[in-house]
């Protein structure tokens, strides 16, 4: 399996109402110095809707400045849907970063 498509088996175990940051989908696809190509794997999601790229957000909780999948807002709005609080562009870490057991 190569590199991309660890990212896309790590994303697809995201849950619902839950975000990665980009730094911890690397690592759990077994490079953890490798955030910025999580984010170009990410843009090249083969299967939009079935790969749920829109849980991913940026060390800080900021969500892409210009989701990859239909603009700006769209991330937002799909983290609403699942119940995540998107303020000023960003999530709130502390609540809502998805932790493996």
């Amino acid at each position: 399996m190569n590199f991309s498509e660890r990212v896309y088996a790590y994303v697809c175990r995201i849950p619902a109402g839950k975000v990665a940051t980009y730094g911890q989908v690397a690592a759990g696809a077994g490079m953890p110095r490798a955030a910025r190509a999580v984010g170009t794997a990410l843009h090249r999601n083969p299967r939009p809707g079935e790969i749920p790229c829109h849980r991913v957000v940026n060390r800080a909780g900021r969500l892409a400045a210009a989701f990859a999948f239909g603009g700006k807002n769209v991330q937002a709005d799909l983290l609403r849907a699942e119940g995540v609080e998107v303020r000023e562009g960003a999530v709130d870490l502390s609540r809502y970063l998805w932790r493996e057991n």
